[in-house]
């Protein structure tokens, strides 16, 4: 299995935090009016702020060596089910997606369990 490059994961978390402002923005103005309609204004709001948070989280393992980068992968997960369900889900009002979002939540406490388990040391 080919895993991406360091330079490739600068960019996926730069497209990821990209995205997560650019999402929350148009949920905040665009989408507003049917977000309030659904009731599911919090929704979104919860998916673009786990979103850019580990937008920024997936990068953090870029400063350790490659036994770190695992937690990029867990975040990236994170951000597909956690944020993505709750953001088609504020959207369209789809309830059962509701159950995809634990998922995502697990991937993302395994990210962070992963970077205080096997962090180690910065590389110079």
């Amino acid at each position: 299995m080919v895993l991406p490059s360091k330079n490739t994961w600068i960019r996926i978390g730069a497209a990821c935090g990209l995205l997560a402002v650019a999402l929350g923005a148009f949920g905040a103005h665009g989408l507003k009016p049917i977000l309030l309609e659904n009731g599911n204004l919090a929704t979104f709001e919860t998916a673009a702020r786990y979103h850019l948070i580990h937008a920024v989280a997936m990068l953090l393992p870029l400063a350790y060596r490659d036994r770190a980068l695992c937690a990029a992968h867990f975040f990236l997960l994170g951000l597909v089910f956690f944020s993505g369900s709750l953001y088609v889900l504020a959207i369209t009002d789809t309830k059962w997606l509701g159950a995809v979002a634990p998922i995502g939540g697990l991937s993302f406490i395994a990210g962070w369990a992963w970077i205080f388990l096997k962090g180690g040391v910065a590389e110079d």
